[in-house]
C-alpha cells in the first residue's frame, strides 16, 4: 500500500511537472523526459529503501513484543496491582483468566464443576429450586427466593428468569426437561454430576448463597471466573483465589496431557491485566501462594 501511494504521488508531481513546463518555455519542456526519469528512478530508490526498512521493522517487530511483555508475579503483588488500577465509579469486579492445557472438544478432557469460595462473590445469589411439598418448604426455609413447579416452568417459558441458580429434585426433572433448552444455553440447568439435581436441597441451596460458583472450561481450554470485589480485602482475595486453584487440581480430567497450568491472569472490569507466576498456582508447589 506503501509502494502504491508513493507511485501515485511521482505520477501527481511529474503530471504537475508537465503543465508547469509547458505554460514557461517550448525548450524547458522537450529536455524534460530525461529529467523526470532521474525524479522516478531517484523516487524508486527512496520506495525501496523504504519498504526495505518497513520490511526490517516487519521483521523485528515479534522481538519488540516479546520484549515489551510484561514479567509474571506472586498473587499478592498481582491481587495489589489489579486493586491499586481500578479506579472506576462502582465496586469492580476481580476476575480470573486460566488458561489450561485442555481439549475441551475431547470428552475426558472437559472441566465442569463447582467451587466454594470462602468469601463469596460479593453478589448474592438468587436461587430458584424446583420442588413440591415437604422439599419445597425445606427450600425456602434455606433462603431459596424461588420455589416451585408447573407454575415455574410457565414463568421460564414467559422468558421471565430472575435466579443466577437454579436446582431441583430428581423427581422434578421430567418437568424441567420442558425448559431445558431455554436454561441449557445460560448455564442454569440443573445437572446431577454438578450437585444441582439432588434430595439434599436445603445443602444445596446454602452452598450456593454462601458463594459456590461453577468453574467451566470454553472451547478454548480457558476458565474464567469472579473472585471477588475491589472493596474486599487482599487476603479475602487470596483465600479465593486459594480455593479456586485446589479445585482446578483436583478436578484435572483424566485426559489432560503436558502442562495444565499454561497462564493465569487476573484482572478488574475496567482494568488492565496481571500475569501471575504459575508456580505460585500449583498446589503441588513448594512455593504455592507465596509472597
Amino acid at each position: 500500500m506503501l509502494k502504491q501511494f508513493i507511485s501515485r504521488s511521482i505520477r501527481i508531481r511529474s503530471h504537475s511537472h508537465r503543465l508547469l513546463f509547458s505554460t514557461v518555455s517550448p525548450s524547458i519542456e522537450e529536455s524534460l523526459p530525461e529529467n523526470e526519469n532521474e525524479d522516478e528512478e531517484e523516487e524508486e530508490l527512496n520506495d525501496e529503501t523504504i519498504i526495505s526498512t518497513e520490511d526490517n521493522q516487519l521483521k523485528e517487530e515479534p522481538v519488540l513484543r516479546r520484549a515489551m511483555a510484561l514479567p509474571s508475579v506472586a498473587p499478592s503483588v498481582a491481587v495489589e496491582r489489579v486493586v491499586d488500577s481500578a479506579t472506576a465509579k462502582f465496586d469492580e469486579t476481580i476476575e480470573l483468566s486460566l488458561g489450561l492445557g485442555l481439549d475441551p472438544r475431547k470428552p475426558n478432557q472437559s472441566l465442569r464443576t463447582l467451587a466454594q469460595l470462602p468469601h463469596g462473590t460479593g453478589k448474592a445469589a438468587i436461587v430458584a429450586v424446583f420442588a413440591q411439598g415437604e422439599q419445597a418448604e425445606v427450600a425456602k426455609a434455606a433462603g431459596a427466593v424461588i420455589v416451585g413447579a408447573e407454575d415455574l416452568v410457565a414463568e421460564i417459558q414467559a422468558g421471565n428468569i430472575r435466579f443466577s441458580r437454579c436446582i431441583a429434585t430428581p423427581d422434578m426433572m421430567p418437568l424441567v426437561g420442558r425448559v431445558a433448552r431455554i436454561l441449557g444455553p445460560k448455564g442454569l440447568m440443573p445437572n446431577p454430576k454438578m450437585g444441582t439435581v439432588t434430595l439434599d436441597i436445603e445443602g444445596a441451596v446454602t452452598n450456593a448463597l454462601k458463594g459456590e460458583i461453577e468453574l467451566r472450561a470454553d472451547k478454548f481450554g480457558f476458565v474464567n471466573l469472579p473472585l471477588g470485589k475491589v472493596s474486599f480485602s487482599h487476603s479475602k482475595i487470596l483465600d479465593n483465589l486459594r480455593a479456586v486453584m485446589v479445585c482446578v487440581t483436583n478436578e484435572k480430567p483424566s485426559g489432560a496431557t503436558g502442562k495444565y497450568l499454561k497462564q493465569a491472569v487476573l484482572s478488574s472490569t475496567m482494568g488492565s491485566g496481571v500475569q501471575i507466576n504459575l508456580e505460585n498456582l500449583d498446589p503441588a508447589s513448594q512455593k504455592f501462594m507465596k509472597l
